[in-house]
């Protein structure tokens, strides 16, 4: 697909971005080939091929999901100015 001058002073005012006249000639050229480029990846065939979560195909390497600090909300909320439930109670700020 090939735009024309008039197709990115358009695109650009939706976007409201400002571009200077010298540059739309090298925007339309640049916008150009990358929307050629998608035509091309579009028309590749892609059957049997699995999707990847990272093109290095690695593994992420986790921890074990296990408690390793006491629970001290009891200690915290002891000196909150108020609480309910195991809640901390303030002030309505939005009416």
């Amino acid at each position: 697909m090939t735009l024309t001058a008039d197709d990115v002073k358009k695109i650009a005012y939706l976007a409201r971005l400002g571009i200077d006249q010298q540059d739309v000639e090298s925007y339309t050229k640049d916008l150009s080939g990358m929307l050629e480029l998608m035509t091309q990846m579009s028309e590749t065939n892609t059957d049997g091929v699995l999707p990847m979560a990272h093109p290095m195909d690695q593994s992420q390497r986790l921890r074990v999901d296990e408690v390793t600090e006491q629970d001290n909300r009891n200690n915290f909320q002891a000196i909150a100015p108020q609480v309910e439930e195991g809640l901390y109670l303030v002030p309505k700020v939005i009416e």
